[in-house]
C-alpha cells in the first residue's frame, strides 16, 4: 500500500522522549481522569509537559507515575501506525490538537493496547527503546501540574 500524503511536520522530536510523552499522557488519564496534555515541550535532554488537574498529585502519586512508566517501557510494547480517514477515526481518539489544515487522512499511533492517538511525530519501534524514564521535577500552579522528565535509552 502506498503511504498517504500527510501534512508537513515542522518538528524534529527526539523519538524516545516523544514516545514517552504518549505513554505519560495515557498514564495521567488513567490515574487522574484528566485530558491529554495540550502543552508539552519535548527534547533530548529534558522534556516538560503540563496537565490540568483539580489537585496537586502527592509525592507518592508522582513516584507511582514514574513506576508505571518504567513498567510500560519494560513491557516492550510495539509502536504501530495505521492510516485512517477522518470519517473512520477509531473510538477514543481525540482530535482537538490537530491543526485546522490537517489532512483528510490521519496517522494513528498505537502503543500496544495501552495508548492510541493521532500523531505525525517520530516514535521508537517499541517501548523498550525509550530506556529509563525519570521524573526530574514537578511543579504546581493554579490547576496546572508540570512534569519535567528525561529518558535514557
Amino acid at each position: 500500500m502506498e503511504e498517504p500524503i500527510l501534512n508537513e511536520h515542522n518538528k524534529d522530536e527526539h523519538a524516545p522522549a516523544h514516545t514517552a510523552e504518549h505513554l505519560l499522557n495515557q498514564t495521567m488519564i488513567r490515574m487522574f481522569g484528566c485530558e491529554r496534555s495540550k502543552n508539552a515541550h519535548i527534547e533530548r535532554k529534558k522534556s516538560k509537559i503540563n496537565y490540568n488537574l483539580t489537585t496537586c498529585p502527592t509525592p507518592e502519586q508522582v513516584a507511582e507515575i514514574e513506576k508505571r512508566m518504567n513498567e510500560l517501557v519494560a513491557q516492550d510494547l510495539p509502536v504501530t501506525y495505521e492510516f485512517v480517514t477522518r470519517d473512520n477515526i477509531p473510538a477514543g481518539v481525540v482530535l482537538d490538537k490537530l491543526p485546522e489544515d490537517a489532512s483528510e487522512t490521519l496517522r494513528i499511533v498505537r502503543i500496544g493496547d495501552y495508548d492510541l492517538c493521532a500523531c505525525i511525530g517520530k516514535h521508537v519501534e517499541s517501548t523498550k527503546e525509550i530506556g529509563a524514564f525519570k521524573i526530574t521535577s514537578t511543579s504546581w500552579n493554579e490547576g496546572s501540574f508540570r512534569i519535567v522528565y528525561k529518558v535514557n535509552q
